[in-house]
């Protein structure tokens, strides 16, 4: 069974010493404040900064691989969309593989209905549709683990939807995908939620248990109310 075992992961100044595991499956989803702490802990377990701790794959130490085999283990899609390479859509997809699979690149395409767009240079597309190209580029080694940061923003609804579809599919294939997320009203569309603020994991729990306590609304300011949220005075 696919799993995610963190230990003591920490970034000075940004994230304090973490322990995370997480199940073959899971999606969860990483919610708090601004600099609270998601973004650390996401490029704490990509390690694509020096971060301390220990981070295990099905027991396989992810610091301990070769660039191809951690590309196997998971893939992280950062919060920006920058991407100013003169190539192809279809083109940055393939840097997702470790060897060009058209197949794979084709089923990628049809997947976020990109094939207008496909052999277009992808520094002349919306942010949204960079957006849906970088997304195909992250799941196309079919990664176990999938880090996603604020993956939602700048999608038109059609597609917010269309993707919470995708990653809900692809975790009931056994993948584990963490996802921070500032839409509070799609947390009932996650298994797990984890509250980060001032650097640390201040719940852990399912998203239903975490919006009721008293420390969610302390953090966020806000109060779940039938209609949606409400500001707290």
């Amino acid at each position: 069974m696919t799993s995610l075992c963190a230990n003591d992961l920490a970034i000075p100044g940004r994230l304090a010493a973490t322990d995370l595991g997480v199940a073959s499956g899971e999606l969860v989803a990483l919610v708090g404040p601004n600099g609270g702490g998601k973004t650390s802990l996401l490029r704490a377990i990509a390690r694509v900064e020096q971060a301390s701790g220990q981070v295990s794959i099905d027991g396989e130490n992810i610091d301990r691989l070769s660039e191809a085999r951690r590309a196997r283990l998971l893939a992280f899609l950062p919060a920006s969309r920058d991407a100013a390479w003169p190539i192809s859509a279809r083109d940055v997809i393939a840097l997702g593989l470790g060897s060009r699979d058209r197949q794979r690149i084709d089923e990628l395409v049809q997947l976020f209905e990109l094939t207008r767009l496909a052999d277009r240079p992808v520094d002349r597309l919306s942010t949204g549709e960079r957006t849906r190209v970088l997304l195909a580029r992250a799941l196309a080694s079919s990664p176990r683990l999938l880090l996603l940061d604020e993956p939602f923003s700048n999608l038109e609804p059609y597609w917010v939807l269309r993707l919470l579809e995708i990653l809900r599919g692809l975790a009931d294939r056994g993948p584990m995908v963490l996802v921070a997320l500032h839409d509070l009203g799609k947390l009932d569309r996650f298994d797990r939620a984890l509250l980060i603020a001032e650097g640390r994991v201040q719940q852990d729990g399912v998203p239903a248990t975490l919006i009721a306590a008293p420390q969610f609304e302390d953090i966020f300011r806000l109060r779940a109310t039938p209609g949606g949220w409400t500001i707290r005075r």
